[in-house]
């Protein structure tokens, strides 16, 4: 069986889908890795076909053991290069994600070793991640919270790294990761400001006060302090 960049994405984004709570069906994936029907519907077959993944009859997507066990090897991976890029290059943490994407399926498994032997694979990437995928229950078991429920000041832990223009939206705000934050809570009366048709989160940042898209608050992940 030839495992090919194309299988290796597919299998990934039902790992990562999952882990953010979707149920994974055919549109999911078309929506994640913005591709056409047509070639969710091709994909899946040969992935079926090649015993890693099953369609039940309701159209739910899930990863077989061997399917897991290539998602988590790239999932790996990627959190090598990302922790590569910010640790020893310094990218800038918003740029990481889209670069690993591309680096994942290039590596061979002698880098690969050579990067686990001086990163280590337990620290968290630059975006917050641990080693293995979280779920948002996982997450509220270790003590955290949407930065849009946090009241008072938190320190960010996780963003959700598989949005370029959320990261570099965040950035520009100077919402990044480690760094301190304070809630005010949404805005009112008056003088309210809204983002996108939404009443905004009024966030305390570097000793600004900044409006927040909510959608946006809700990806960001804090631990209150």
């Amino acid at each position: 069986m030839r495992i090919t960049i194309s299988k290796e994405n597919y299998l990934k984004a039902i790992a990562e889908a999952e882990a953010e709570g979707e149920a994974v069906i055919a549109a999911t994936l078309k929506r994640w890795l913005r591709v056409s029907a047509p070639a969710v519907t091709m994909a899946t077959r040969r992935l079926v076909r090649d015993g890693l993944i099953h369609v039940a009859p309701n159209g739910h997507i899930t990863l077989t053991t061997a399917g897991a066990d290539i998602a988590n090897r790239l999932l790996y991976r990627h959190h090598l290069i990302e922790r590569m890029l910010a640790e020893v290059f310094g990218m800038e943490w918003y740029k990481i994600h889209d670069e690993a994407e591309q680096m994942e399926h290039a590596i061979s498994a002698d880098f690969e070793r050579l990067l686990d032997e001086k990163l280590g694979g337990a620290g968290p990437c630059p975006h917050g991640s641990p080693l293995q995928l979280e779920t948002a229950a996982q997450r509220r078991a270790r003590g955290l919270k949407p930065l849009v429920e946090l009241n008072g000041r938190g320190v960010v832990e996780y963003v959700f790294e598989r949005d370029r223009p959320l990261l570099e939206y965040l950035d520009g705000l100077g919402i990044r990761p480690h760094g301190s934050v304070e809630n005010r809570g949404p805005a009112t009366g008056l003088e309210a400001r809204t983002v996108r048709g939404l009443t905004a989160v009024e966030v305390m940042v570097e000793g600004e006060l900044r409006s927040v898209d909510p959608a946006a608050a809700h990806r960001v992940w804090v631990r209150p302090v």
